[in-house]
């Protein structure tokens, strides 16, 4: 059991679908097979859950994280609580903002303190979160707080692709504004370092431009792509990072998709975030990259309009696990970064 790593599972906003999709990757997956999952979270919620699923999971209360048994439809749960017995599926509630802070900030106190090898994280709703008083974008920017880290990025993956962005979850114009050569190259080195890190020796990355076209030339645009991106991109190849660019959004990732780059860096949210779902959102993976913590998400939201019916799709949660497991595994052995 000993070599299963150790991942904190938080349950996410209590009314959206994060409790049907922990219960039903417990239901219907082997979780035990390559890690041991301890849901942090409310297990009058999930048992509740289990019962909107109509699946069968065995729910047990633990104190200490590294004593859990895993098994096949078998969850731990640190009964962390906070979630008001009456609390509708479905809608937004302060109250299910503050149980969500609380799961993620017991989770991330956790793996500080190496009591877990792993977090991953059901989803949050952010204006549940901004009702109760925490106003933070999302998840991402919330760890990098709680962990005292300076400067993080967000990495997607789906099956044949993978994305990591320059900037996130700021307004068009404002992420122009943002971007510049030092915050390039400090996304390409993350980028980089964590693919070396899953064992990838050499990975070949590809970097978008901002304008159609990567400003053919200075024909669009302003002459962004040279300013903020060739300069950090020359730092970074000077380093002997394989990072090539700046190149045109609308057929990088289509390169990507049959195996021309290892990763493709994003220069804002829509830009990276629409390719990755639509090759795969139900195998979607959220990885925070520069973290002193392993950290992993689905790519999916609270799916309100669904929450409470049994029908929330749990793929993207197993191979979340699947990776934060990969990740936390030796010198990152097997990663599917």
């Amino acid at each position: 059991m000993s070599n299963r790593p150790v991942i904190a599972l938080t349950m996410g906003d209590a009314a959206g679908i994060g409790p049907e999709v922990v219960v039903k990757a417990a239901a219907h997956h082997d979780l035990a097979s390559f890690c041991t999952p301890v849901v942090v979270g409310d297990l009058a919620r999930l048992r509740r859950a289990a019962a909107r699923c109509g699946v069968d999971v065995e729910l047990e209360a633990v104190s200490d994280p590294r004593k859990a048994i895993p098994g096949r439809g078998r969850l731990a749960v640190l009964d962390v609580g906070g979630v008001p017995e009456d609390l509708p599926f479905g809608e937004l509630s302060a109250a299910a903002g503050e149980a969500a802070y609380r799961f993620i900030e017991r989770a991330s106190a956790l793996a500080v303190a190496g009591e877990v090898d792993a977090i991953c994280t059901a989803p949050l709703n952010k204006e549940a979160l901004h009702a109760a008083g925490h106003k933070f974008p999302g998840h991402t920017e919330l760890l990098a707080h709680l962990t005292g880290t300076p400067e993080v990025s967000m990495m997607l993956t789906a099956p044949n692709l993978r994305v990591i962005h320059v900037t996130t979850h700021i307004g068009l114009v404002d992420a122009v504004d943002k971007i510049e050569p030092d915050l390039v190259y400090r996304t390409v080195r993350r980028g980089y370092d964590t693919l070396r890190k899953a064992g990838i020796e050499q990975p070949r990355i590809a970097v978008c431009g901002i304008n159609p076209h990567a400003g053919e030339n200075g024909l669009f645009g302003r002459g962004e792509e040279e300013q903020k991106i060739t300069p950090g991109l020359e730092q970074a190849r000077a380093e002997g990072i394989d990072a090539l660019g700046p190149l045109p959004a609308d057929t990088v990732f289509f390169r990507a998709g049959r195996g021309d780059f290892d990763l493709v860096v994003a220069m804002y949210h829509d830009q990276g975030h629409g390719p990755i779902k639509v090759m795969g959102l139900e195998a979607g993976v959220n990885i925070t990259v520069g973290l002193p913590v392993i950290r992993t998400s689905v790519d999916h939201g609270t799916a309100f309009d669904i929450a409470g019916t049994g029908k929330a799709d749990e793929r993207s949660m197993v191979e979340a696990m699947r990776q934060a497991a990969e990740l936390a595994a030796p010198e990152g052995a097997g990663a599917g970064a």
